[in-house]
């Protein structure tokens, strides 16, 4: 066995020997993987090797969407067989609800390029005619959907890398993993010791205990998941051998199963409720390649839904029920990429679906180590996405996501375990003026206040539904006249010292604000210009140790930004980074009226004078000595952020509310917010910015300093303007009727997509719906008439000019 590697991949399974393959594909042989027992002994022998296509998001869709066509050609490249068996999935539908969720993920699957259509009960029947079609309205149909064997894949995947110069090592045990003086990896065996540059943990059921070798804490999680394999079944063997081909995957996501052929009979596979989280602990070292005893009471209704659209199920008898344990996270997400805080260690864990995303999973892990970026927009599966990672939140939400993976997945979900697990101080004043809770990133957040005698909750759709009028009123009353928003979620950063200015200048696109109270917008980008992290940096008074900036970034990076800040960081003292999100609060005041309301209550002078737009000062409000005012906010209107010592938020809120009363100041929550920033055409970090797209793609030139000097991404952008700009960003105004795009929606013309939106909804002050999103450069032209998909309706929409509320900023600036 090598004392040293580039990289070690810590696991057998599907998922590690992707990782393995693809960095071997990718050139780099010095790669070897460590195997506790041998290849495919965790979960992936007892796989259902199920492939779905069918994801509602756009990156893992993407992964999905590479696996299933790298293992259509694996047999070819290796000799190895899989056990491929593209015979299509059919997913039935019984309510409109249903077909909305189709329809929407249609979208999604135009964009990436996945085929799939709707088809109706005739059809239904002609795929599965052995099949009952009482109470369907129709499905959603991927031809090119199916089912493969995990093991055989894996062999595959395997021979590949080793023919690439790769080496696997069985019976192997990692039972430490430590950081040498030279900043290497070192990964303590049974076997031996080895040193190496990169480590990937792939480790399935063992993910918290491989991460607490480096004193990480992770919410991977298993959960236990049966599915029941039958005997044959007469009336399908006879099927069969009357010469028909196999019959399509069936999904009947209304009653939670999945079901498919397998040797003339069935495998049974439900997601049903009370299905139990195991080895939150760890695994027990009596647990090899064993299963959980079956429990066929927890899976009855789920039998019996089979038996009604499949009589003949009936008839076929049980041969075995394969109960084992299965990777989850709070989201159902996979996690793939960097740890938190740990220099090149990676994550490729939770994978819940992992036999389909294991190729996918592989190639992009294997683009960001060698090329130092993802091709993918990654930050749907990111391991740093959750705001709250500890064991008891973990097997809950876990065990929610389990019996969520059928669950209609409306695009405003809002998912109640677990839930309250972070608060503001004022929670239960917001609660009780009517708020709708949302969380994000751990922290409850008021979607939107129900008015008295409104019932308090969400009733999701696809469709407009009732929060509709309630936030409309919100974003009048903050246009028309001051509203106030709690985002103490925001993540906030103090950075001090001697090289605090040249670090920052040369980490961001924008020039770095000079004078005390200025502020930039600034862009963190990736070597390819595409947009890492956005931050608000503002330049305090000077520290003990040197210049002193105040930086506020999305709530939701958090992890992601404090952990790429953290590693970027000079090592030589002359840079102090301190996160302070926790200690202090944000309530966002806005509106016409918001400074008649502020200046009853601040010591100080906020008039336009003395206070301009885009800057930031430190002033008494209310008992709260020392306010961070900033003049900036993301609805669009004249308004502060007030970021406070979070001990004074109760005292705050209700100096505001009070000085606000003459006012009828109003509680607004996030969905308003968002209706109000789609009017202004401003981006969301994560949705609009992301991996794929540049900086000048986004439309973001003002924030770029070519001439300034060197900054991650400056030569990629300098090349884009020479070789030209692939795609603009737009503004798109969509005739829509009862339901508004969400993002992801494909923009046509002519029948060819020529973009995809990347947000959308009701912009209720201008009374347009609206879509963001990016378009060739050659068509991205105002007034350009086009279509977009929104359900399975093609719409007219037009281009529209940037921000078609208030374009001139005369309201920021007043």
């Amino acid at each position: 066995m090598k004392s040293s590697a580039r990289v070690v991949v810590i696991g057998g399974g599907v998922v590690g020997v992707s990782a393995l393959y693809h960095l071997a594909k990718k050139g780099w042989n010095d790669v070897v993987l460590v195997e506790r027992t041998e290849l495919t002994a965790g979960s992936t022998w007892h796989a259902a090797g199920l492939l779905p296509l069918f994801n509602m998001s756009y990156s893992v869709g993407q992964l999905h969407q590479y696996s299933v066509e790298l293992y259509k050609t694996l047999e070819a490249e290796t000799g190895q067989a899989v056990g491929l068996h593209v015979n299509g999935n059919l997913r039935l539908a019984r309510n409109r609800e249903r077909m909305d969720e189709y329809r929407n993920y249609q979208c999604t699957a135009e964009t990436i390029g996945v085929e799939c259509h709707l088809i109706g009960v005739d059809e239904i029947k002609k795929l599965w005619p052995i099949g009952n079609m009482d109470g369907l309205i129709g499905a959603l149909w991927h031809p090119t959907d199916g089912h493969i064997a995990p093991v055989d894949v894996t062999m595959a995947l395997a021979k590949g890398a080793r023919a690439r110069g790769a080496e696997i090592y069985q019976q192997t045990e990692v039972t430490g993993i430590e950081r040498n003086g030279d900043g290497e990896w070192v990964v303590k065996t049974t076997k031996g010791d080895i040193t190496c540059e990169h480590v990937i943990s792939c480790t399935g059921n063992y993910a918290r205990t491989t991460a607490k070798m480096v004193g990480l804490e992770i919410p991977a999680i298993p959960v236990e998941h049966q599915y029941i394999v039958t005997d044959v079944d007469p009336v399908l063997k006879e099927y069969r051998e009357a010469g028909n081909p196999e019959l399509p995957v069936l999904r009947e996501s209304d009653s939670s199963y999945y079901f498919r052929e397998e040797r003339m009979g069935w495998i049974l596979g439900p997601y049903e409720k009370g299905a139990p989280a195991c080895f939150a602990d760890g695994v027990p070292a009596s647990f090899e390649k064993d299963l959980f005893p079956g429990d066929l009471e927890r899976l009855m209704p789920h039998v019996e839904a089979a038996i009604h659209r499949v009589p003949s199920f009936e008839n076929a008898g049980i041969k075995d029920i394969v109960n084992g344990p299965i990777s989850y996270t709070p989201d159902g997400n996979p996690m793939v990429g960097p740890a938190f805080g740990l220099p090149n260690f990676w994550i490729s864990e939770g994978h819940s679906f992992g036999v389909t995303a294991a190729g996918g999973a592989g190639w992009q892990i294997a683009e960001w180590i060698v090329e130092g970026e993802p091709t993918v927009d990654m930050i749907g599966v990111d391991p740093r996405r959750f705001g709250v990672v500890s064991k008891n939140f973990a097997k809950i939400k876990n065990e929610e996501a389990y019996e969520h993976v059928f669950v209609n997945h409306f695009p405003m979900e809002e998912r109640p375990a677990a839930r309250p697990a972070k608060a503001p101080p004022i929670y239960d004043r917001l609660d009780k003026a009517g708020a709708v809770w949302g969380a994000r990133f751990g922290w409850e957040r008021p979607n939107w206040f129900a008015p008295a005698g409104t019932k308090r909750e969400d009733i999701y759709s696809f469709r407009r539904s009732n929060w509709f009028e309630p936030v409309g009123n919100e974003v009048r009353a903050m246009r028309e006249n001051v509203g106030m928003m709690e985002l103490s979620s925001f993540a906030k950063y103090e950075v001090e010292g001697s090289g605090a200015r040249e670090w920052l200048d040369r980490m961001v696109a924008n020039n770095i604000p000079k004078g005390v109270g200025r502020m930039s917008l600034s862009h963190a980008l990736n070597p390819s210009g595409s947009v890492r992290s956005e931050f608000t940096i503002s330049r305090m008074s000077d520290g003990l140790l040197g210049e002193r900036f105040f930086l506020v970034g999305p709530g939701a990076a958090h992890d992601y930004d404090f952990d790429f800040l953290t590693k970027s960081m000079p090592r030589d003292g002359s840079v102090h980074l301190r996160d302070v999100t926790n200690q202090y609060g944000v309530l966002v005041l806005a509106g016409p009226n918001s400074r008649k309301v502020l200046e009853k209550i601040a010591d100080a002078d906020v008039s336009n004078e003395a206070f301009k737009w885009l800057t930031m000062r430190e002033i008494p409000v209310g008992f709260c000595p020392n306010v961070r005012a900033m003049r900036v906010n993301f609805v669009g209107s004249l308004g502060w952020e007030l970021h406070h010592p979070i001990e004074y938020q109760i005292q705050l809120f209700e100096a505001l509310r009070q000085a606000g009363a003459e006012f009828r100041i109003a509680n607004v929550g996030m969905r308003a917010m968002d209706s109000m920033r789609l009017e202004k055409s401003y981006r969301l970090w994560g949705t609009d910015l992301n991996a794929e797209n540049t900086i000048l793609e986004a439309g973001l030139n003002r924030f770029v300093r070519l001439n300034k000097g060197e900054f991650t991404g400056r030569d990629a952008l300098v090349l884009q303007q020479e070789r030209g700009v692939p795609n603009q960003y737009c503004t798109i105004e969509i005739d829509a009727d009862d339901a508004d795009a969400f993002g992801n929606e494909p923009v046509l013309l002519d029948g060819e997509v020529i973009g995809r939106g990347t947000a959308g909804g009701y912009g209720h002050f201008v009374g347009k719906s609206l879509m963001l999103g990016y378009v060739k450069t050659e068509h991205a032209k105002v007034g350009l008439e086009c279509h977009v998909r929104v359900l399975d309706q093609l719409r007219p929409a037009r281009i529209i000019a940037e921000s078609p509320y208030d374009p001139e900023n005369l309201a920021l600036r007043a």
